[in-house]
Formats: C-alpha cells, structure tokens, sequence
C-alpha cells in the first residue's frame, strides 16, 4: 500500500493556518481590489476538491489503498480554500465567498475511467503548481505571496503522490495504464497551443448539465479564469513551458524512455494502440 507511506510524507510537511501564516505582515497598501476579486475566484475554486473527492471515491471503490489517500489530498486541498477565504476574511472580509457561492460548484462529475482521470489530476497538480508560483510573483501583499507559494508547493506534493499511484498502475495493468496516461498527458501538454490551458475545473464534466458543467462556469465569474491568465498573471509561454516540461519529464521516468516533446508523446500513444491491437488476437486464441 501507498497510502501509509504518502500520510508520513505529507505530515511532515503540512503547515499550520495560525502559525505558517505571517498574518502579522499584512500590508493593506499592497493589496488592489482586483487582486482580491481573484483571491475569491481561487478559494471558490479550491473549494471544488469536494465534488473531485466524491467522483474519486465513486469511481475507485475496488481500491482502498487510492480511496485512503484521497483523505489526505481532501484535507489539503480544502485547507487550500479555507486559508483563502481566512485571508479575505481577516483583510476583505466583503469578499469573502458565500456558502451558496461555495455550494454552487459542487456537483456530480459523470463517471470516467479511473486511469484517465489519475492522469488527468497529476497534470492538473503540475499546472497549478506553476499557476500559484506565477500567482506568487504577481502579487505585491506579503501575506498573500506566502499564501500562494504554500499552496504551490503543496500541490507539487500532491503531483509527486499521484505519480506514485501512476506507477503502481503501470505494475499492475501495463500499456493499458501507459496508453491512457499518454492520451492524457499529450491533450494536457497540447493544450497551451489552443489558447485554453486544460485544468481539471475548466473541463466538462456532467453532461445533462452542459454548458453548466465545468467548474469555472458555476462561478461568480465565469470568464475569470482567462482573464487571470491572460491579462493579471500573465502566464506567458516561458510558463506554460514549465507545465509541459514538468508533465514529460515525470512521463519519460514513467515509461522509461525520452519524451521531450507533445509530439514525441504522441508517437508514442500511436505506438501502444498498435501494441494493444496486436495483443488482441493472441488473448482471444487464448480465450
């Protein structure tokens, strides 16, 4: 099991809301409203590791050793919107979310294939890892730096633990775990070029619901999550490298042999739906 091993890493690193917080060095000269209006949009966006938790849950109940881990990473990540909104309320207390906003982007997630969605979530951890880093740099209020570079490397933490479970998937279920994790992998580190950086809260996920059924849809502001990007952070290319680099450099470890490219990645998936196609024959001879 990996669980035992992820609760003894992750206990040692976790911090404390009243005490790894430098609340004292609040400077409200530092802090614009517009920086605060995304300090909103973030806690709210946080707050959906609740409805990911139960599609988790759902979805990997054959599981245990995964489905124990999602304790931790739950707890993580909704201390990840509570420190937020503690921020908002000790300092913007008239931006601090509602429980009807918080409440609004909890939903069901249709069911997926559990890899897929493994996949999906360690590129997701990757990104925000960068996001919150770039977030860091943007801001101009101590407190809230901190905050972010907290947060970011909470969530490369959360990458590696999910990368460990991607390994244990490879051990158990071969190129089937290889093919899905190269699907993935090659949409998410494509997705810069489209214009529209993929994230696990700006995908469709319920399909009765749509277009209602991303994350950053259910928000009080839809488009905010562009605009973040764009024109506050200014997650730029020399940013969107790092996501990319991060997602083949752990995918080159995985399948053990070099990726250095989306399109590299890509060959490769090719090359384990040939491999799967040829299997086919020899498991239905044998049947």
């Amino acid at each position: 099991m990996l669980y035992p091993e992820l609760f003894v890493q992750l206990e040692k690193a976790r911090w404390s809301l009243e005490e790894d917080i430098p609340w004292a060095d609040f400077d409200a000269s530092r802090l614009t409203d517009e920086q605060a209006q995304t300090i909103k949009m973030n806690a709210i966006t946080e707050w959906s590791a609740l409805p990911a938790t139960e599609m988790f849950l759902r979805d990997n109940k054959d599981d245990s050793d995964f489905s124990a881990f999602m304790s931790v990473w739950f707890y993580e990540e909704q201390k990840h919107a509570l420190v937020l909104m503690e921020y908002l309320r000790r300092f913007r207390p008239d931006l601090a979310p509602t429980e009807e906003e918080l409440h609004s982007v909890r939903f069901e997630f249709d069911p997926a294939p559990p890899l897929e969605t493994l996949m999906l979530h360690f590129c997701g951890e990757v990104r925000l890892t960068q996001w919150y880093r770039c977030a860091a740099d943007w801001h101009t209020e101590p407190v809230i730096k901190h905050i972010y570079q907290t947060l970011s490397r909470d969530e490369a933490r959360h990458g590696g633990a999910y990368l460990k479970y991607m390994k244990r998937a490879i051990t158990r279920f071969g190129n089937e775990a290889r093919l899905a994790f190269a699907k993935i992998g090659f949409l998410m580190a494509s997705s810069g070029r489209s214009g529209k950086p993929l994230h696990p809260t700006n995908l469709h996920v319920n399909q009765s619901l749509f277009p209602n059924d991303t994350v950053q849809s259910r928000l009080p502001d839809p488009d905010w999550l562009e605009d973040w990007l764009t024109s506050q952070i200014r997650f730029d290319e020399p940013w969107e490298a790092r996501v990319v680099g991060g997602i083949l450099r752990n995918l080159s470890s995985l399948f053990d042999r070099v990726i250095d490219t989306p399109q590299a990645l890509n060959r490769y998936r090719k090359e384990l739906i040939a491999s799967l196609k040829d299997a086919e024959p020899v498991l239905n001879s044998t049947v």
